[in-house]
């Protein structure tokens, strides 16, 4: 098998918000407590802002236009044994590419069954506590910090 057979070890998250300051948290279908921003693989030959657009509307029906902010932060993280045969051997980490996108106000996002089951929009304080990824929690201290949400 060649290396494109398997999955690409990088992703994005794109945290999505509101200027009043909600962040749209959905629910994982599997596993079932699973809370997240919008996050996915990058396809082989896409590079990180496209899989983060592609993503977005993949998930949330969310078009971002040129309302996509790239916030140049990347964490590492290991691939989780669970995961591990979709990844070529030499694989172990996966690198996430952090992006936001601000909304003037809340929009009912369009999920997929098979991948999300609900969405809820929270204040920052309770995303922090729902997001079960650290790198989502990071994500969001990250934007807290420099005042995009308050």
């Amino acid at each position: 098998m060649s290396g494109r057979d398997y999955k690409r070890p990088e992703s994005v998250l794109v945290v999505v918000y509101t200027q009043a300051g909600q962040v749209l948290m959905m629910r994982r279908v599997r596993p079932k407590h699973f809370w997240q921003s919008v996050t996915g693989s990058l396809e082989w030959g896409e590079s990180a802002a496209q899989a983060a657009r592609r993503e977005l509307y993949e998930e949330t029906g969310i078009m971002a236009g040129d309302r996509l902010i790239d916030l140049r932060q990347q964490v590492s993280f290991p691939i989780l044994p669970a995961w591990r045969t979709r990844y070529a051997a030499a694989a172990h980490s996966n690198k996430e590419h952090w992006f936001s996108l601000q909304l003037p106000s809340r929009r009912i996002p369009i999920l997929q069954a098979n991948e999300h089951s609900e969405y809820r929009w929270v204040s920052s304080d309770q995303a922090l506590r729902m997001a079960s990824s650290w790198t989502n929690r990071k994500a969001i201290r990250y934007l807290i910090s420099g005042r995009s949400i308050r």
